[in-house]
Formats: C-alpha cells, sequence, structure tokens
C-alpha cells in the first residue's frame, strides 16, 4: 500500500488533473461557475481513490468513504440544480471582467487549480483517517465526529432546501430569508458545511499524532466566514437588499441563536 506522504501528492495530482479535465468546458461555455459543481466531487474522488491505496482499519474507511460521497453528492446536485438557467457567478463575472481576453487561461489556475489544492488540503481529515490501522475498532472519536457530521449535513441540507423553496416563490422577489434555519443564523447551510468538516477531523483523532489535521476544518471555515461565504455575499446582498441590514442587526452571521427581535417561522 502507498505510504502517507506519497498517498498525499497522489491525490493532490489527481485533483489537479480532474479540474484541468473541466476546465476546458468552462472555457466552451465561457462559463466558470460550473467549477463550483465539481468542488464536491472532487472530495468525493480523493475519498475513494485513498480508500484503494490504503491499508487502515476498514470499517473506518468505509464509514469516512460513505460519508464524504454522501456530503460531495449532494452538494454538487444542489449546485447544478441551482445553476440552471442561470448566468455565470457575480464573483466570476467580476473576475472576468477585471481580466479581460486572457481570463479563459488565467482561470485554469486562479480557479480551477486554486480549488483544486484548496479541497485537497480540507480533505485531508478523508484522508488521513482511511491511513492508519490502528485502532482496530470504532472508537468515541469515530461516534462523536459522526454525529457532528450528521448534525451539519442535516443542517446544510435542510437550509439550503428552506432556500430553494423560498427563491422558488414568485413573491418572496426582494425580500430577505428569515424563515425556518435562516430565523437562527444568516448562513445556516455554511454552519453546517463547517461542521461537516469538523465532524471529519475528530474522526481522524483516531491517534493523537493526527491533530495536525485542525488545518482541515480550519481553513474551510476560515474560507466560509471571511472568503467566498459570509464576507463576500453579504457585502453585495446589503447594496441590494437595504432591509438585510436590519436582519444583520438581529440575526447571527454564522453560529445559530435566538434573534434578539421579530422571528419569523
Amino acid at each position: 500500500m502507498t505510504d502517507p506522504l506519497n498517498l498525499y501528492l497522489m491525490n493532490l495530482a489527481v485533483v489537479l488533473f480532474f479540474m484541468c479535465c473541466v476546465w476546458p468546458f468552462s472555457v466552451i461555455k465561457k462559463d466558470v461557475s460550473i467549477v463550483d459543481i465539481f468542488w464536491g466531487l472532487g472530495f468525493v474522488i480523493i475519498a475513494w481513490n485513498t480508500f484503494v491505496h490504503t491499508n487502515g482499519y476498514l470499517p473506518r474507511k468505509l464509514l469516512v468513504a460513505t460519508l464524504t460521497t454522501a456530503w460531495g453528492l449532494r452538494l454538487a446536485l444542489h449546485i447544478y440544480s441551482r445553476s440552471l438557467g442561470k448566468e455565470e457567478d457575480p464573483r466570476y463575472r467580476a473576475l472576468r471582467a477585471k481580466i479581460g481576453e486572457k481570463y479563459w487561461i488565467v482561470s485554469l489556475f486562479t480557479v480551477f487549480g486554486l480549488q483544486a489544492v484548496l479541497l485537497w488540503i480540507i480533505s485531508l481529515s478523508v484522508q488521513v483517517s482511511q491511513t492508519y490501522s490502528n485502532p482496530k475498532e470504532l472508537v468515541w472519536t469515530d461516534f462523536l465526529g459522526v454525529t457532528i457530521w450528521i448534525l451539519g449535513f442535516t443542517f446544510e441540507a435542510v437550509a439550503d432546501h428552506q432556500l430553494k423553496r423560498f427563491k422558488a416563490d414568485s413573491s418572496n422577489k426582494g425580500k430577505v430569508m428569515e424563515r425556518g434555519l435562516w430565523a437562527y443564523s444568516r448562513h445556516p447551510n455554511y454552519f453546517g458545511e463547517s461542521l461537516v468538516w469538523w465532524g471529519m477531523f475528530i474522526i481522524s483523532l483516531t491517534e493523537f499524532r493526527n491533530a495536525w489535521v485542525i488545518v482541515s476544518p480550519a481553513l474551510i471555515t476560515f474560507l466560509l466566514l471571511k472568503v467566498s461565504g459570509v464576507t463576500l455575499l453579504e457585502k453585495t446582498i446589503v447594496e441590494t437588499r437595504p432591509k438585510y441590514k436590519d436582519y444583520v442587526q438581529r440575526t447571527n452571521a454564522f453560529f445559530p441563536w435566538f434573534p434578539k427581535k421579530n422571528i419569523h417561522l
């Protein structure tokens, strides 16, 4: 079986190759947004490539690969259905306008290559947890990690479904979504996704030497809070929806909690 370092490097090469194969379709479609659909699938590929090339404890390997597949496929299908008939994501349109004619080749590195590296780092918990054969039984960290993963997955899936239904109702156009889970967090889907990866990290803690893998959930949480998630999204929303400012004042941005006033369910 492949030793850990070679495994990590091989997975990096695999996911870079995967994203390079997706990139030409974005050039043909003139829509870089398709990278978001394949983001979740990249994790699935890494999970099963790791499964094949490691000799860790089999039940744990199956558990981790299955959880990763469930999360990755759901996210890919959700983003695919959400993007049907839509224009390129505003984030990528802004980059396209800024860079100009060379964007088709620049995007290979700044979008597809970058996302490949990021998802590889975030997936380290998936890789590490399948690498070591001890302990040869499921232990408390496995059960705690799975519990947190289930909570996060449920939060993310339910929040996405609620927002999708809200947007599907034409009478809600221009309104602020503040119902269901969105009454307790302005970004419950992002909170759920963060929990998924903290759960994965805890599963990887069957051995103390794996503590360095905290970089995995820490990175995705940072990205969701400060880079491509809350900060970037809210900058656009506040500019286009004045009522959103009131929502911000009474509702936590990330961690769910009871709103200060006017709970709408």
